[in-house]
């Protein structure tokens, strides 16, 4: 196939209008989540712990769901299409003990299939698994071990509570500053958790005198901090599991009408699926209207003036002005949607000044809001350069370190809107950009890749998802502004070399070479090669995206990584990436070379 500006140009009109038909009755996109068997299952849980009479029929359609979507192996995977794992399976038989005669053909081809994972049942097995899978990082080891010990799938109380580790949970009663210094085995966004699943295993197993003493006289203080963390509507962070390890773990402690725990249940019942699942999160609405606000605006505007401004109101309307009271976080920053749940972070934020840039005319009020932004991007910078996604210097467990998509995606930000800011403020922009610059070309590995923290692959080596972290670096170092750096037009070269070398044989991509071509993907990588890509990978990539566009309802894979490296998929992701990869291949092409065939 030739790069025809006219079939371009028609697949991309098509592919833009695809996109505008998505958006809510409010003018944004809310998007939507695939449903999770590990929300579902933890849901189902604290569901039954807290009130299972009260319960029942929310349970019933969770239990029918989870029996309907077990893999032929017996397992359960993150998402329907994903393949089993281990956690997620255990999880699941966990929440099936109470109706275990109900659901007995279930439960027994899970219990063949953790014993295939573990060689036995034993509590032992089990727990050294798990704490295998993950390391020092106890963020979920913990919880689920503690899950499945309430169950009773690990044996008798007490002796059960020996297999779940004991959470600090004094260190909550610490201030905020203090955390980054004291290594805890949790990240950064799991304080809820670290209070409900260490009151759990404190009060269920059995602690020294001395610990004890302590962690019951300081216990209504964490209660009441736990309290102040919460949010209005009873989902931390919008997550489910996040809610409902909280609200399992009061229960278990003897906190079941908490008014923490009754928050979290009611999060819970109002995030119900009609089919009875559960999404691992609300939405990502502000994630993904400011990726679709990019796609359609950039080089000319497609969105009609009046919904540009509906739009603009609404991002203006979801930054943060005061400090967030769940991480610390300083005004200034952006978070994933605009629910009470959300907290700021670095690639939500980037986003938004990015589609910020878009809708603005540069007025000082959008000016303000951009320096805020950027003002708090500054502030999460780590001393090596990059970017975390939440929070400053905790950098001991992989979801709070630097890393490279996060760092790409801010510097293009900060690139875009520098020429607009007080000449002191450029200069001391000029001073992050350096570093994140050395950070980008510091952590590009030898073959011309970066790995993403967020996004990843079920069948690349690893999981990792190399494809997409480079796209994402590259089309930071990208920005006309980056022309005359030779160390970056290195960079740049060794990644679109490596990109190229990663196109499958049927022209599309996947998260490397050799795996399932998928449209994220495959327009993700269009998007970054359009500009500087050889004309035989563009032909041959827009010729598998042109096809698998031909029907309507784009598929959309799992290669989101949520909180603890939960897959997930979001049916926004192959329209707006397609839509962003067309426009960007037309207009490229279409001032590109003289040779263009047209049709």
């Amino acid at each position: 196939m030739n790069l025809k500006l006219d079939t371009l140009n028609k697949a991309r009109r098509t592919a833009e209008q695809r996109l505008m038909d998505m958006r809510n009755a409010d003018g944004f996109w809310p998007g939507r989540l695939s449903s999770s068997a590990l929300a579902a299952a933890v849901a189902c849980v604290a569901l039954y712990q807290v009130d299972p009479k009260g319960h029942h029929e929310a349970l019933q359609r969770g239990w029918q769901w989870l029996a309907a979507v077990q893999n032929s192996d017996g397992g359960w995977g993150d998402t329907p299409e994903s393949k089993s794992n281990l956690s997620t399976t255990l999880l699941v038989w966990a929440a099936f003990q109470p109706v275990d005669s109900t659901y007995a053909t279930p439960v027994t081809q899970a219990e063949s299939y953790i014993s295939a994972q573990t060689q036995t049942l034993s509590p032992d097995r089990i727990s050294k698994a798990i704490l295998r899978i993950y390391g020092d990082d106890k963020t979920f080891s913990a919880p689920i071990l503690a899950l499945c010990a309430l169950a009773g799938r690990l044996g008798p109380d007490p002796a059960c509570w020996h297999y779940v580790p004991q959470l600090p949970l004094e260190a909550a009663a610490l201030p905020q500053g203090l955390f980054r210094f004291l290594q805890l085995p949790v990240v950064s966004y799991a304080i809820p958790a670290l209070i409900g699943i260490g009151l759990l295993r404190h009060r269920r197993g059995r602690a020294t005198p001395l610990w004890g003493k302590f962690r019951d006289k300081i216990t209504p203080r964490l209660l009441n901090e736990l309290q102040a963390l919460q949010p209005e509507n009873g989902g931390f962070l919008e997550a489910t599991p996040l809610a409902a390890f909280v609200a399992l773990s009061l229960a278990g402690a003897g906190e079941g009408d908490h008014p923490v725990t009754r928050n979290a249940i009611e999060f819970i019942l109002t995030s119900q699926l009609e089919d009875g699942s559960w999404p691992i999160d609300t939405d990502l609405a502000t994630w993904v209207s400011t990726l679709s606000i990019k796609a359609l605006e950039e080089h000319e505007s497609t969105l009609p003036k009046a919904d540009k401004a509906i739009l603009h109101q609404w991002l203006s309307a979801q930054q943060f002005t005061t400090p967030h009271p769940f991480t610390g976080a300083a005004p200034g920053g952006w978070a994933w949607t605009h629910w009470a749940g959300a907290v700021p972070d670095a690639d939500d934020t980037a986003g938004a000044l990015l589609a910020l840039h878009h809708l603005s005319n540069r007025s000082a009020d959008d000016i303000a809001s951009a320096k805020n932004g950027i003002q708090w991007l500054m502030g999460l910078q780590n001393r090596d350069g990059g970017i975390p996604t939440f929070c400053k210097g905790w950098g001991t467990l992989p979801f709070d370190k630097s890393c490279a998509d996060l760092t790409g995606h801010a510097l293009r930000a900060f690139l875009t809107w520098q020429d607009a800011m007080p000449a002191a403020f450029q200069r001391k922009m000029d001073r992050r950009i350096k570093r994140m610059i050395d950070f980008l070309i510091h952590h590009q590995h030898g073959d011309g890749f970066w790995l993403p923290l967020w996004f990843g692959h079920q069948q690349a080596a690893d999981e990792r998802n190399p494809v997409y972290g480079t796209v994402q670096v590259l089309l930071g170092l990208s920005h006309p502004a980056l022309a005359g750096r030779q160390d970056v037009q290195t960079a740049m070269a060794k990644a679109v070399e490596y990109l190229q070398g990663q196109q499958n044989d049927d022209g599309g991509w996947g998260g490397q070479y050799g795996v399932t071509s998928s449209i994220e993907e495959t327009a993700l990588a269009l998007s970054a090669l359009a500009e500087n890509g050889d004309r035989s990978h563009l032909e041959r990539g827009s010729a598998w995206l042109l096809k698998a566009n031909e029907n309507k309802m784009l598929a959309s894979s799992p290669i989101g990584l949520y909180f603890a490296s939960l897959w997930y998929d979001e049916r926004m992701y192959p329209a707006v990436f397609t839509a962003q990869a067309l426009r960007r291949l037309y207009f490229s092409q279409l001032n590109r070379q003289p040779d263009i065939i047209k049709e």
